[in-house]
This record gives C-alpha cells, sequence and structure tokens, in this order.
C-alpha cells in the first residue's frame, strides 16, 4: 500500500462527494423556479444517499467482481472480506486498499443516480423517484459499469476507453433522464409560461463546486499519485475553460448576448466530455475536446431538445447524454500517440477505436434507456409516476415536503 497514493484517493472521494451535496443539489435548485428548490434538491441528497446503501449491500459485488461479461458475482455482497487492510493490494486498485476503491467507486454510482432526476424535475413524485432508482442503479448502472470497467466485462475486454466514467456515469444517467422526462410529459404551461431559473448565482455556486469537486472525478480515476492522475487534473481545467469560452461565443452568435447560465453550463458541458479522455488524451486533444462540448451542447439544449419533443427540465441528455456521446467518440481518436495522447501508436488503429467508442456508446443509450422505461412503468404502478395538476401548481416544496425555501 501507497500511502500517497490512500491520501489521493480518499480526498478525491470527499471531492466527489462534494460534487454532489452540495454542488448538484445547488446547481439543479437555482435552476428549477423557487416552489421547486427544495424538492429537487432533496431528490439529489437522497439518491445519492440511496446508491451508496445500495452499493454497500450488493452494488459493488456486482459491478466490479468476477461473473460474466454482463455483471459480476457475489463475493462482495456487503463488502464482505474487504475490511483486513492487512491484505494484498487490490487488482484494479493497484496500491490502495480495496476499501479505498470500493468507497471512491460508490460516489460514482451516488453522482449518476443524482444526475438523473433533473430530466424529470419539478414533476414527479418523490416517492416514484425512489423506486425508479433503486430499479435503474441495480438493471442499468451495475451492469454497464461491469462492461466498461471490470475485468472481464464486454466493453473492458473489446477496448472500449471511458477513464472517469463518460459511458457509465453521463450517457448512462442522461439517457435515462430523458426517458424519464418523456414518460413525465411536459410541466404544466411548458411552452406557454416562463420557467427561467429561479437564482443564477445559486446555479452558479453550484457549477463551481462541480469544477472543483471533477478534479477528484477525473484525476482521482488514476488511482494514485502519479502521472496520469496530473494529466487527468490538467486536461479538467483545459477543457473546461474551453468549452466555457466555446459556449458564450457561440451564445453570442446564436442569442447575442452571453449568458451567465451559459457559462455554468459551457463549464459542465466541457467536465462532461473529458472526462472519458482525461488521462487518457493530451491537453491538445483535451482542449478541442472542450471546445467542441461547449459549442455543441449549446444546440443540445435547444435545437436537440426541440427536435427530441421532451421536457428535459434540466437539460440532462443536453449536457450529460451529448457531452458523453462527444467526450467518448473524439478520446477514440486523440488517445493516439500522432495526435498527443499517451495509447493508440498508428492512426492506423483509430478507425477500429473509433468504432469500439460508438459501439458503447450504442449499447449504453440502448441498456440504460430500456431500463429506465421500465422503471418508469414500475415505479407508476407502485406510486403513481406524476402528482396531479393541483399539486405540481403548487409545487412540490410544500406538497412533498412541507417545507418552503422562501419566506415573505
Amino acid at each position: 500500500m501507497n500511502a500517497t497514493d490512500l491520501a489521493w484517493v480518499s480526498l478525491s472521494t470527499l471531492l466527489v462527494l462534494m460534487m454532489v451535496v452540495p454542488g448538484l443539489a445547488l446547481f439543479y435548485g437555482g435552476l428549477v423556479r423557487s416552489k421547486n428548490v427544495l424538492s429537487v434538491s432533496i431528490q439529489v441528497v437522497t439518491a445519492f444517499a440511496l446508491a451508496i446503501v445500495l452499493w454497500f449491500f450488493y452494488g459493488y459485488s456486482l459491478a466490479f467482481t468476477e461473473g460474466n461479461a454482463i455483471i459480476g458475482g457475489l463475493s462482495r455482497l456487503g463488502f464482505s472480506g474487504m475490511f483486513d487492510l492487512s491484505a494484498d493490494s487490490y487488482a484494479l486498485s493497484g496500491s490502495i486498499p480495496e476499501l479505498s476503491f470500493a468507497a471512491f467507486q460508490a460516489t460514482f454510482a451516488g453522482i449518476t443516480c443524482a444526475l438523473i432526476v433533473g430530466g424529470f424535475a419539478e414533476r414527479v413524485r418523490y416517492s416514484a423517484v425512489i423506486v425508479f432508482l433503486t430499479i435503474w442503479m441495480t438493471l442499468s448502472y451495475l451492469p454497464i459499469a461491469h462492461m466498461v470497467w471490470a475485468p472481464g466485462g464486454w466493453l473492458f475486454e473489446r477496448g472500449a476507453l471511458d477513464f472517469a466514467g463518460g459511458t457509465v456515469v453521463h450517457i448512462n444517467s442522461g439517457i435515462a433522464a430523458l426517458v424519464g422526462a418523456w414518460y413525465a410529459g411536459k410541466r404544466l404551461g411548458h411552452g406557454r409560461e416562463p420557467m427561467q431559473p429561479h437564482n443564477l448565482p445559486m446555479t452558479l455556486t453550484g457549477a463551481a463546486l462541480l469544477w472543483v469537486g471533477w478534479f477528484g472525478f477525473n484525476a482521482g480515476s488514476a488511482l494514485g499519485a502519479n502521472t496520469q492522475s496530473a494529466l487527468a487534473f490538467f486536461n479538467t481545467l483545459l477543457a473546461t475553460a474551453g468549452a466555457i469560452l466555446a459556449w458564450l461565443v457561440v451564445e453570442r452568435i446564436v442569442k447575442g448576448k452571453p449568458s451567465l447560465l451559459g457559462a455554468a453550463s459551457g463549464a459542465v458541458a466541457g467536465l462532461v466530455g473529458i472526462t472519458p479522455g482525461a488521462g487518457l488524451v493530451g491537453p491538445v486533444g483535451a482542449l478541442i475536446i472542450g471546445i467542441a462540448a461547449g459549442a455543441i451542447c449549446v444546440w443540445g439544449v435547444n435545437g436537440l431538445k426541440r427536435m427530441l419533443k421532451a421536457d428535459d427540465a434540466l437539460d440532462v441528455f443536453g449536457i450529460h447524454g451529448l457531452g458523453g456521446i462527444i467526450g467518448a467518440l473524439l478520446t477514440g481518436l486523440f488517445n493516439a500517440q500522432a495526435l498527443g495522447g499517451p495509447g493508440l501508436d498508428s492512426l492506423s488503429a483509430v478507425p477500429y477505436q473509433l468504432w469500439l467508442q460508438l459501439e458503447g456508446v450504442l449499447i449504453t443509450l440502448l441498456w440504460s434507456g430500456l431500463v429506465a422505461w421500465f422503471a418508469c412503468i414500475v415505479a407508476n404502478a407502485v406510486c403513481g409516476w406524476r402528482v396531479s395538476q393541483e399539486e405540481e401548481s403548487i409545487g412540490l416544496d410544500i406538497v412533498s415536503h412541507g417545507e418552503s425555501a422562501y419566506h415573505n
């Protein structure tokens, strides 16, 4: 065991926790209307907590232990056998205890589940969200994580690249949020009434915390204090900066004015875009990925959103889904040594790598989408998916939680 590696991964675990609580809770909370700020915040917190508990009972075992090409085994249920810290290092983590690796990965499961709630914010029952996420994490997150990251996993063995979760976290959550939004239907008054973010300074604060925490998310995925971690750290800084500027430039051209919401959204788009390639591309590739994600995701939250005809309330698919797809595909390109990356030794290997990346994207979209639809159906049957029109008009803060964020 290497104490420095252990310290860095432990700190990275805390940084990912900070991304969710308070980061994502503030980011999402500022984007909704004032009558729903507490509702979306508690959904974020609950999603994260639920995922951690499920991860402990069976999630980690099914995601990362030896099984088959689709799912792991049951040898680590309840973290069985993982509390002897004097044991030899774990194969997947190298120089840190398996317990630390499992804790770090638990926060990834947590933030993935928490991201989804933004797609159907302001109109879905709290109890339905819990049922949905329990099913979705079990049947989608765990198999996708195993296929992409675990030895023996289908996409892992084929050579698909995903350094910190472009497919496992962002495409996975993005398509689930989109399906949930489709199933829920549009919010009352959507397209007729203004539904502007109620507190943009709150959203920017959340985005800033996401950016800071993302260094743990990406650089921590090197699982040690090493040169790959340093590369991922700088790429996360550079790509995000490029994405912010790209979003603002496109917004200025298209809408005439750059916005604070655009800056915050651009930051998240850049962070999402560089996630799959953070430690697998060079800085030039990272900057191009960031610029591409920032520029294209402007279309994702406008033109693509209209094409899909879904009220994805907080643009989870337009930023996380689309940004993850962009990052996953471009990682296959800029991983090449000829383009500044540390991986592919020949440009002739790029087309096949791009196919592997696309394969991972398509499998994740199809798998997660189908599971999300099934989870919506079950949640609706168990407790009702959407609140009544009267409850939606009043606001979920009062109706679901008996609280109000603001008092006159």
